[in-house]
């Protein structure tokens, strides 16, 4: 009985310990969007921003979890033939973004490699002739760098996983629609954020 007790005031110190390490820290982060929908031809990549908060959640010197909200301007520009000539025309499609990314920092320093999931709310388009889906699942992943003050530069891919049109590629023996159909969202950002100290 006694070993019992001591092996759980052990492993109670060692949780107090542990609680006691981590940090929260507010932030701010925004950047610049390099947007494209997938499998559409002559479209070209459209350069938008995007803004929002996060709260860094500092378990160690090598792990952190980082809830995010961000309002992220996405979509592509097209092009389309009309009265003997081409046009292009940027497609709007804004999100309010929730996500959640882990970070590892290599050595315990700055340099970190990034990943995590997100759920993208559409809030606005300028389609006129269809209706995109109102949401996104999206995987993002990247890399960046920490300065002590607390500002971070960083890359990251997101990669939408919903076909904006709501088809899943599944041919139904129709052979009308195939997989490598699906319209995907593809962003590239690159951007800086900023976490508070909280004492």
């Amino acid at each position: 009985m006694k070993k019992i007790t001591l092996i759980a005031f052990v492993l109670f110190i060692g949780l107090v310990k542990s609680q006691a390490q981590v940090k929260v820290s507010p932030g701010l982060r925004g950047g610049l969007n390099i947007s494209t929908l997938t499998n559409i031809d002559d479209n070209r990549s459209k350069t938008d921003f995007y803004i929002g908060g996060l709260v860094d959640i500092k378990f160690n010197k090598y792990f952190s979890l980082q809830p995010e909200i961000t309002y992220s301007r996405q979509g592509d520009e097209g092009r389309y033939f009309e009265n003997g000539r081409y046009y292009s025309e940027k497609y709007e499609l804004n999100y309010l973004t929730l996500g959640a990314v882990a970070k590892y920092h290599f050595g315990g320093k700055g340099f970190h490699v990034l990943a995590g999931p997100s759920l993208d709310i559409k809030v606005g388009d300028n389609y006129i002739n269809s209706n995109p889906e109102g949401f996104d699942l999206a995987i993002v992943g990247g890399v960046g760098y920490t300065l002590p003050n607390g500002l971070t530069f960083e890359a990251r891919i997101k990669q939408g996983m919903i076909d904006i049109y709501g088809y899943d590629g599944l041919d139904n023996n129709n052979d009308d629609y195939y997989y490598n159909d699906v319209i995907l969202n593809q962003v590239f950002q690159i951007g800086i954020s900023y976490t508070f100290k909280v004492k």
